[in-house]
């Protein structure tokens, strides 16, 4: 069930007074109303009396309250985490990884160049639930695929990328070893 921010939904502060939320509720029960023809909206009129049930009795408020503080933790740190440039960095290294195992497994044995999920977990040293987001996009774009027998192998396009990748790696490698007082 998808959590509803009832204090956005009423446009209202977490810290708003009972006689706020009753009259933030009237204004907007008025305009929302199915029986208003200019502005009814029968679903916005339904969570918003679902809103107002729920912040107007003072044991459910504190309930919801938990939650709602739960939900802006874990929005802080979906911020936090998306203005973070060291992740992107992380997942492309994941990224390369992976499809540097893969195209290993794919040079050494052409006709069973699979590799299982938990193997591909233990290889890479990612966890699972980490890996799963590089696997779908890896996949998504079409650098790597599933096999018959359920496994990851990477595609040609796969092979394309890594190589190019290695090659500049090796390129700022080399830069930095030619002229190292360019860092």
């Amino acid at each position: 069930m998808t959590f509803v921010d009832y204090y956005e939904l009423l446009e209202i502060s977490p810290k708003a007074t009972f006689e706020t939320i009753e009259r933030i509720f009237r204004y907007f029960a008025k305009r929302y109303h199915p029986d208003n023809r200019e502005t009814g909206d029968e679903r916005r009129f339904s969570d918003l009396v679902e809103a107002h049930n729920t912040l107007k009795d003072p044991v459910t408020r504190a309930q919801y309250d938990v939650q709602h503080r739960e939900q802006l933790g874990l929005r802080h740190g979906l911020a936090e985490e998306a203005s973070d440039p060291k992740v992107v960095e992380k997942d492309t290294i994941v990224q390369a990884k992976v499809l540097s195992l893969l195209c290993t497994k794919r040079r050494q044995d052409v006709n069973n160049p699979g590799i299982g999920d938990e193997e591909l977990e233990r290889l890479s040293g990612c966890p699972r639930e980490h890996l799963e987001f590089h696997l779908w996009y890896l996949k998504a774009k079409g650098f790597i695929g599933r096999t018959e027998n359920g496994t990851f192998a990477i595609t040609v396009d796969g092979i394309d990328r890594a190589f190019s990748e290695r090659q500049d790696r090796r390129s700022v490698a080399t830069r930095l070893l030619e002229n190292p007082g360019a860092r």
